[in-house]
């Protein structure tokens, strides 16, 4: 039965790691619950700027710029391709530089162009300025890999799928105050349209910076310290519990071999040299807060869970192995969905419920993003709860799951085509359940692909979503105001792809660490 006094308590860590093994959410003094918190809301802040547009765009913006349908669906993608390559690049960077400072670093990026949106005249700005902007969306690599690096793998499913969904909801969120803050400009503060929706972007600046500095400030790069040393603490904490064995050679470099009992001379040469502590031949209990696990399990997670440099070699094994694209694949899918759906519903509703106008169909449309936040974190936890009964496997099933009952909801979307509204919001609150869910349910996965690489494995997973979001936005595109049909096809390929990638095995043969 779950205990709510872990929602605020300290949680108990892993003695090697450091990761928590329980979120407490409600307690931001404690430094999981604080970098729980930023994970989240950077997260949020950063989609809520990402699809400011989309709200304002079919009808305002789109009559102030004299905007063509093929325009805004032109910057719809070009929203999406900037996101895509910039999750590729935060991958690496996670590795490299910690996930902290990477997703500062995104949040500050985007924060810019999001200030210079009242500098926007034509197609062409417009073209520019999205383009630009979508680096937001790239901050969800760092998000989840943050998140990642403080919580353990019997709860890390569920603190991804709540930092995403409630990061995702900011894709809801901006449904109500982008066209609440346009509003109030234009009724309470005389502006017209053409100013107010330009005057309107500078509240999402002011809210990105304000986060991206306190994160900076307030959190840590791991729960160990400082990223540069995440190596150098893994291995003392093993020697504190009496336990020795490489981990790695700096700068990063993998060793699978099994080290020998006793410390090892350390080689010769400073770029290589192995992190060695001795050991004491005992186990320390260091904090009342430690979870007691096997010597080998602490090796297995020393060697393996511990985020590394890799080489090129390496990070080409694993961006092109089955196990990544299955991640991929799925991600596809679930968050390429929601990615062309959320950018089009809105239109979707104005079209078949013109009776709404733009706010009334605004908010209907929020609807299908703020249901992530109880959508996502739902099929995170669903997946850690079938975890210990069914090991790896179950994760990935349920991840195969929700891919197909979702493709069945969007064909039945798509070839109903409701013009009741009873029957469209009841069939995309059902869709919502499982294309969410499933972006949960994927990224409680990842942890356990590849642990070494985590950010390598994060940052292709997420662009795999925003290049299914580019494909099925083309094909809104294509479709121009067929919006049933796009929908339908998307729930096809969901279907196919899923079934397509099931025989895969979850984890790569012989990987050490994430079981």
């Amino acid at each position: 039965m779950f205990n709510l006094a872990l929602l605020w308590s300290k949680p108990v860590v892993n003695p090697i790691n450091r990761k928590a093994r329980s979120i407490p959410a409600f307690n931001p003094v404690d430094v999981y619950g604080r970098v729980f918190f930023f994970s989240w809301f950077g997260f949020l802040i950063a989609f809520w700027s990402w699809y400011a547009f989309p709200p304002l765009l079919s009808l305002t913006i789109a009559k102030d710029l004299k905007l063509s349908q093929n325009d805004v669906a032109n910057s719809n993608i070009v929203a999406l391709t900037a996101t895509l390559l910039v999750r590729l690049v935060a991958g690496p960077a996670c590795d490299r530089f910690g996930p902290r400072l990477t997703f500062a670093g995104c949040l500050l990026a985007g924060a810019i162009p999001t200030a210079l949106a009242g500098c926007v005249y034509n197609v062409s700005g417009l073209l520019a300025l999205r383009f630009f902007i979508g680096i937001l969306g790239g901050s969800f690599v760092p998000c989840q890999v943050w998140s990642t690096g403080f919580f353990d793998k019997n709860i890390v499913g569920t603190a991804n799928a709540l930092t995403g969904g409630l990061g995702n909801s900011g894709g809801g969120i901006t449904y109500f105050l982008m066209p609440a803050i346009f509003d109030s400009l234009v009724q309470r503060q005389g502006l017209t349209p053409h100013k107010a929706w330009r005057v309107a972007f500078i509240v999402p600046f002011i809210c990105i910076t304000v986060t991206a500095i306190a994160m900076l400030i307030c959190c840590p790069d791991t729960p160990t310290g400082k990223w540069s040393d995440r190596h150098l603490h893994a291995q003392q904490n093993l020697a504190n519990h009496g336990i020795t064995g490489d981990i790695v050679t700096v700068p990063g470099e993998i060793t699978d071999k099994r080290a020998g009992s006793g410390t090892e001379s350390p080689s010769t040469g400073s770029d290589h040299e192995k992190l060695q502590f001795s050991a004491t031949d005992k186990r320390d209990v260091i904090s009342d807060h430690e979870a007691q696990i096997g010597e080998q399990q602490m090796l297995d997670t020393a060697r393996g869970e511990v985020v590394v440099k890799p080489t090129f070699s390496e990070a080409m094994r694993v961006i092109f192995s089955l196990q990544t694209l299955v991640l991929a694949g799925g991600y596809f899918n679930s968050f390429g969905g929601e990615l062309a759906i959320n950018s089009i519903l809105g239109s979707y509703y104005v079209k078949n419920f013109p009776k709404l106008g733009q706010t009334g169909s605004g908010r209907w449309a929020s609807m299908f993003g703020l249901l992530n936040v109880f959508f996502r974190p739902l099929g995170g936890v669903i997946s850690d709860l079938i975890y210990p009964h069914t090991g790896v496997w179950g994760k990935k099933m349920l991840v195969h799951a929700y891919g197909i009952i979702a493709g069945a909801f969007l064909i039945a979307i798509g070839l109903v085509d409701a013009h009741n509204e009873g029957t469209m919001f009841g069939l995309v609150a059902g869709m919502a359940f499982f294309l969410e869910g499933g972006n949960g349910a994927n990224f409680s996965l990842v942890p356990h692909v590849h642990p070494f690489a985590n950010g390598i494995v994060s940052g292709v997973t997420g662009a795999a979503g925003n290049l299914g979001g580019i494909v099925y936005a083309i094909i809104f595109r294509v479709e121009g105001k067929k919006y049933g049909k796009s929908i339908w096809i998307i729930g096809i390929v969901s279907i196919a792809m899923n079934l397509a990638l099931s025989w895969i095995h979850p984890i790569p043969k012989g990987q050490i660490g994430g079981r």
